[in-house]
């Protein structure tokens, strides 16, 4: 899975939390184990070798052992003092990790005068616990032994006066955190979201958009590389325009003559019965300067949708019967070729436009359906509602259009016969119209292709509402 920038940042921003938590927890656990732990057996080794060189080459009398057991009362400790190690268990009758408090191993020490530090869980106490066992030398043999232990508070117990505050100073860290994150996040994203939406217009041949930036970052360097590159497109698509707009202007009068002199000597060469290959040869003249014609007053038209200068003359349409009138011409043109039309229309569907405008988008594309469609074949056509717009849908099962041309579909003079054949024939600038005519009644136009189903136009205009009507 190919995830955005976006998505990468934010995951970014979970996982530095989810460190920061651990890291939190793990440092506080090290200041249980080296500050708590380390303090209280630091302590408890001080006092019991204090206590236990206090009583050096002396006798384990039972004064001795009454202020044993007098310090055990004021003493945050708790002390046991025998005479001999195996009282102890006597005295504290308890399992260190479910095992004896004092095993072989911790006999050999003590008996070579070392002190032994026990540590684990009591079950009976609940909880963990601290001690150290030592021993007490006469003259000339051990004659007791000491052990000092003390149960340890748990960590929440260390650190319950600490807790307040550490939620207070990491409720003000993550809010300081959060709001600085989404003060990039919009300084970072929203620039580029506005460039993602004005390239999408750029691939729809809108480039009058620009992105407004002081910005002196990447991201303002970026914005100002968007604009020259809008600016550049603009200019290159207005000189374009320019040059078809003189071209049309500058062939309708050569045209013009050509047409009126074609049709003059067709009929002189009539009425003398002239060679019948002359008169075929004006009747091809004739049919390519009509062809010349056509392909200018298009090119005329697409260049005035685009540059806004033809008014949509808005009222209230029965799109069904602007449909079933289109049509209606081609009827004789589909018996002739034998092409089967199975036409689905939903009655009583109303858009705001232009009437000769959709008529148009209707005819073009399905002129552009029946020109692909093979003798035999099925052309379908539907029109129904689509959510809050009338969807038109118009299907043949003629030639397959790759992803590459189907990119490129509504280009200027882009067909997908590339040879350009007569049988075909077409401008190229049909469904450029198409696409302009629907842009400024605010629909949208796809296509798509596929060898199971055919090629599929689909367009979807706005349906006209009460609110429109009331205004």
């Amino acid at each position: 899975m190919k995830l955005t920038l976006s998505k990468k940042i934010l995951s970014l921003f979970f996982l530095s939390l989810a460190f920061t938590i651990l890291f939190s927890f793990f440092f506080i656990h090290f200041l249980y184990s080296k500050l708590y732990l380390e303090s209280i057996e630091e302590s408890i080794v001080y006092q019991g070798k204090r206590t236990a060189a206090h009583y050096h080459f002396g006798e384990l009398s039972d004064d001795i052992i009454e202020k044993i057991q007098w310090y055990n009362v004021v003493s945050e400790y708790e002390i046991v003092v025998v005479d001999q190690l195996d009282d102890l268990s006597s005295y504290f009758p308890y399992q260190v990790n479910y095992e004896s408090l004092v095993d072989r191993s911790d006999r050999k020490i003590l008996e070579k005068g070392s002190y032994v530090v026990k540590k684990g869980y009591v079950e009976e106490f609940d909880r963990e616990i601290l001690g150290a066992i030592f021993p007490i030398r006469g003259k000339d043999s051990l004659i007791g032994f000491i052990y000092i232990y003390v149960p340890l508070a748990a960590i929440q117990d260390v650190f319950k006066e600490s807790i307040p505050l550490l939620i207070a100073a990491g409720s003000g860290f993550f809010l300081i955190l959060f709001l600085l994150i989404n003060r990039v996040w919009s300084s970072l994203f929203s620039p580029l979201r506005k460039l993602e939406r004005l390239a999408a217009n750029i691939s729809h041949g809108d480039y009058s958009g620009r992105v407004a930036t002081e910005r002196s970052d990447e991201i303002g360097q970026l914005a100002r590389a968007f604009n020259t590159m809008s600016s550049s497109l603009e200019a290159q698509e207005e000189r374009k325009r320019e040059f078809t707009s003189n071209l049309a202007h500058e062939m309708r009068t050569p045209l013009t003559y050509i047409s009126g002199y074609t049709h003059a000597l067709k009929q002189i060469s009539e009425s003398q019965n002239s060679n019948p290959d002359s008169e075929n040869y004006l009747s091809t003249i004739e049919k390519e300067t009509a062809r010349l014609s056509k392909l200018i007053n298009d090119l005329t038209d697409l260049n005035h949708l685009q540059e806004g200068l033809f008014t949509v003359d808005t009222e209230p349409i029965v799109v069904a019967q602007v449909l079933v009138d289109t049509v209606d011409l081609f009827r004789i043109h589909l018996s002739s070729r034998s092409i089967h039309l199975k036409l689905e229309v939903e009655e009583d569907l109303i858009i705001l436009g232009d009437p000769d405008r959709i008529q148009q988008v209707f005819y073009n594309t399905i002129d552009n359906a029946v020109k692909y469609v093979s003798d035999g074949g099925t052309v379908q056509i539907r029109l129904f509602e689509h959510g809050a717009n009338v969807r038109y849908e118009v299907q043949n099962e003629g030639l397959t259009i790759s992803k590459e041309d189907l990119s490129r579909m509504g280009e200027r003079f882009f067909r997908t016969d590339k040879a350009r054949t007569r049988t075909t024939g077409g401008t190229g600038l049909g469904l450029s119209i198409v696409k302009e005519i629907v842009r400024l009644h605010h629909g949208t136009f796809n296509m798509d292709s596929d060898p199971a189903t055919g090629t599929t136009v689909t367009i979807d205009l706005p349906m006209f509402t009460e609110e429109e009507e009331a205004t």
